[in-house]
């Protein structure tokens, strides 16, 4: 599963989800065998959306069904583009079970020439962007806001390009940071998305340190640098400082941990030991179809968390 597939299947499962169902009362489906109860070590994060198969199409069953599970977060892509008593309809749900909501997309145009460019057409977009983010932000209590800088300009330097990422990443720190909503860069691999600006972790750790606002910090999507630069947990602790929340998926596949060549475990007891508290969002699709197919996902998470 690509991520502009995985991006375009959250918002077609927001839009999918009827209003109807917040208007009844779900209970979550209950496993009945341990440790489904026991709180994970850290934050890993279930689209809404993961568990079809046993909590159906709404969404406050979902975390219902992540939190019985032991998960302590959530996430939604596209929570923007949910009707806004929905928005706050999970809010409320998360916030009743203690859990936390990782970041949402804001920007992520793939096809665009958008943050390498000093068009004031591009400024004027991103400042809707940015207000759009905020109103989200005050709705739901998402802390960070995650962002694509779009395309590279074949035609302009390189240099020229970066800059003009920073200048307009501090012209967005202008609407967001008053707000407390932080802004996630995430380098996406080469492979599946030629073209576009942003592709590596040091890249992406120098422009956020070129912008210096904590509001302007690095999402590590785990399954792209596997493919883009692997090193990972060097990676981690190089770029420690600045990275705000992280995305799963193995490789080859993008599919649940255990299934590809990256060991989740090591990078997940490394994360741990180092105190992270944030979210690790699950990214990605599943091995298996239906409920045995969502019982393996949770499964290898309790396998990586065995540390």
């Amino acid at each position: 599963m690509n991520r502009r597939n995985f991006v375009k299947q959250g918002i077609g499962t927001a839009a999918a989800f009827s209003m109807a169902g917040l208007n009844k009362v779900f209970s979550a489906p209950q496993s009945g065998a341990p440790p489904a109860g026991k709180k994970f070590k850290l934050k890993y994060a279930p689209s809404i959306g993961e568990f079809r198969a046993h909590a159906g199409d709404d969404p406050i069953a979902h975390i219902r069904f992540a939190a019985d599970e032991g998960f302590g977060a959530m996430f939604d892509n596209g929570i923007m583009n949910r009707p806004v008593p929905e928005q706050e309809a999970i809010a409320k749900e998360i916030e009743k079970r203690g859990m936390t909501l990782g970041p949402f997309v804001l920007y992520a145009d793939f096809k665009v020439k958008s943050f390498v460019s000093r068009d004031q057409e591009v400024r004027d977009m991103l400042l809707e962007k940015m207000k759009q983010g905020v109103a989200t932000k005050k709705r739901t209590n998402i802390k960070w806001a995650l962002v694509v800088p779009g395309r590279y300009d074949e035609s302009l330097a390189w240099d020229y390009q970066t800059s003009n990422v920073v200048e307009n990443l501090r012209f967005c720190m202008d609407v967001v940071a008053p707000a407390g909503l932080v802004l996630v860069l995430e380098p996406l691999n080469p492979i599946n998305h030629p073209g576009l600006f942003l592709t590596k972790i040091p890249q992406t750790y120098q422009i956020v340190k070129a912008v210096n606002n904590p509001c302007c910090k690095i999402l590590n999507d785990m399954y792209h640098q596997q493919i883009t630069e692997g090193n990972l947990i060097p990676n981690i602790d190089m770029a420690w400082d600045e990275i705000a929340a992280y995305h799963i998926g193995d490789n080859p596949g993008r599919k649940e941990p255990t299934t590809g060549e990256i060991n989740y475990k090591n990078i997940f007891k490394h994360l741990y030991e180092k105190g992270y508290k944030g979210v690790l969002c699950m990214e990605h699709g599943h091995s298996k179809p239906g409920k045995e197919g969502e019982r393996a996902v949770i499964d290898a998470y309790r396998a990586c968390d065995s540390f």
